[in-house]
C-alpha cells in the first residue's frame, strides 16, 4: 500500500502541523495504527498524546532478551497509567541460537556489521513481522537526534514494511520540546534518565552519558564513526521489503 493522493494532500498540510493534529490525522485516515514505543522519553510524550485522540491505542514494543529490568518496569508503569492495548514482540528463539551459535552472545563488540546483524535478528524482524498487520505506524524520532535523521520525515510511505504509511508526529521537536511536555502532563519517565542515561537501548549496548557527551554516545560507544541506529529506521532494502 502506498499514501494515495488524499494521503498526499494531508502530508503537506500536516508537515506543520502539532503532533495532536498529525496523530488525530492519522488514526482517522488509517484503520489500524500501530505506535511503536521503546519506552525512552518521546515514547512517553506519543502514548500521552495518543491518548488523548484515539481510544485503547495500540502500542508496540520489543523486548529483545537484552532489556534493562527498568525498561520492563517502565512498561508496566504505562501499561497502568494509559488505556493502551501493550503488544510485546519478542525475536524468533530459533534467529537468535543460529546467530549466537555461529557469533557468539557478544557478537555485537566485534564490528558494526555484527551489531547491526544483532539489532536486525532481536528488533527489525520481529517488528516487520508485527506491522504485516497494520497499515501506519508511529515512531518517536526526532530530526535533531542524530544526522541521519535530520531529514527525517513526517509523514511518508515506508519501504520497508509494504509500503505503509510511517508517521513521525515530534520530528520536528527539541529535547527542550520533551523535556516541558513531560513536565507540562506529568507524563512518567524512564528510571534510567535519573542516573544519567540520555539515550536508552539493550543493557550490554546502552551507558550513561557525561554532562558534556551527545545524547546518544552512551548507545554502541565502542564504535568509532559508525551510525548510531540499530535498523528500525534506517537500513539497506531487501527482497523481502520489495
Amino acid at each position: 500500500m502506498t499514501l494515495s493522493i488524499e494521503h498526499a494532500r494531508g502530508v503537506s498540510e500536516l508537515e506543520d502541523a502539532s503532533a495532536e493534529e498529525i496523530l488525530a490525522w492519522t488514526y482517522a485516515a488509517h484503520s489500524r495504527v500501530a505506535l511503536v514505543a521503546s519506552f525512552q522519553v518521546e515514547s512517553g510524550v506519543l502514548i500521552d498524546l495518543a491518548c488523548r485522540v484515539t481510544d485503547h491505542p495500540d502500542v508496540l514494543t520489543i523486548d529483545t532478551g537484552r532489556l534493562p529490568e527498568e525498561t520492563h518496569e517502565a512498561m508496566e508503569m504505562f501499561r497502568r497509567r494509559y488505556p493502551i492495548a501493550l503488544h510485546v514482540l519478542t525475536p524468533d528463539p530459533d534467529g537468535v541460537a543460529t546467530m549466537t551459535l555461529e557469533h557468539g552472545p557478544l557478537l555485537f563488540r566485534r564490528s558494526p556489521e555484527l551489531r547491526q546483524r544483532c539489532c536486525d535478528v532481536r528488533k527489525a524482524r520481529p517488528l516487520a513481522h508485527a506491522l504485516r498487520t497494520y497499515d501506519a505506524w508511529i515512531t518517536g524520532v526526532r530530526r535533531d537526534q542524530t544526522p541521519e535523521r535530520a531529514a527525517f520525515p513526517v509523514i511518508a510511505a515506508d519501504p520497508h514494511h509494504g509500503g505503509i504509511t510511517k508517521v513521525a508526529p515530534l520530528a520536528a521537536w527539541s529535547n527542550a520540546d520533551v523535556q516541558e511536555y513531560v513536565v507540562e502532563h506529568r507524563v512518567p519517565r524512564h528510571a534510567l534518565y535519573g542516573r544519567g542515561y540520555t539515550s536508552i537501548g539493550c543493557a550490554p549496548c546502552t551507558r550513561a552519558t557525561a554532562a558534556d557527551e551527545d545524547p546518544r554516545a552512551g548507545r554502541w560507544w565502542w564504535e568509532n564513526g559508525a551510525a548510531k541506529e540499530c535498523g528500525l529506521h534506517h537500513r539497506p532494502l531487501t527482497e523481502e521489503d520489495e
